[in-house]
């Protein structure tokens, strides 16, 4: 258990609450200010993947920082409000770039907000079907994030959540659990 005084913890959950909220509004200004008139190409793609490793590696250091900190549920929850924004603007970059590559990569041309749209369907596994993938390529990057989908909510989830439950264990037990 977290013994600080209760307006102390407060400070700290606010100021995750404020960090987490920066980040993710950053995280959405660079990918909206980024000029994403370019193709797809070979770097691209392999920017993806050293993308989505650097993001592997984040989750296993937010873990072990999970598992440590004095507000484990909170320290999670940051984790994951992070990590799956910044995988979801991954993957609309790609589409962004795709369908400038091949304007015919799609049902109709991506803007940034078409593609986080997409990237976003993709994820909820909704398809609404009005922006559909239409050549080889657009498909196969879909289908990639279909399958990077299922081991970020499957994977992801339980290390981090994981993560939560250790700290939670290793903390001493007796008093307010609360923030």
């Amino acid at each position: 258990m977290d013994t600080r005084p209760r307006p102390v913890r407060r400070r700290h959950a606010l100021w995750i609450t404020a960090r987490t909220a920066l980040t993710s509004a950053c995280m959405l200004a660079a990918y909206f200010a980024a000029p994403l008139n370019r193709s797809f190409t070979t770097t691209s793609a392999l920017t993806l993947v050293a993308a989505l490793a650097a993001l592997g590696v984040f989750v296993g250091w937010q873990a072990r920082a999970i598992s440590r900190s004095p507000l484990p549920m909170l320290r999670t929850i940051e984790a994951l409000a992070t990590a799956v924004p910044f995988f979801l603007l991954l993957f609309a970059t790609a589409y962004c770039l795709l369908a400038n590559d091949s304007p015919g990569g799609f049902s109709e041309p991506l803007t940034h907000v078409d593609a986080l749209y997409f990237t976003v369907t993709v994820f909820a596994s909704v398809g609404f079907g009005d922006i559909v993938p239409l050549s080889q390529p657009a498909r196969v990057l879909t289908t990639t994030q279909m399958i990077a989908d299922l081991l970020v909510l499957g994977l992801v989830v339980k290390v981090l959540v994981g993560a939560m439950r250790r700290g939670v264990e290793h903390r001493p037990r007796g008093g307010d659990q609360n923030p």
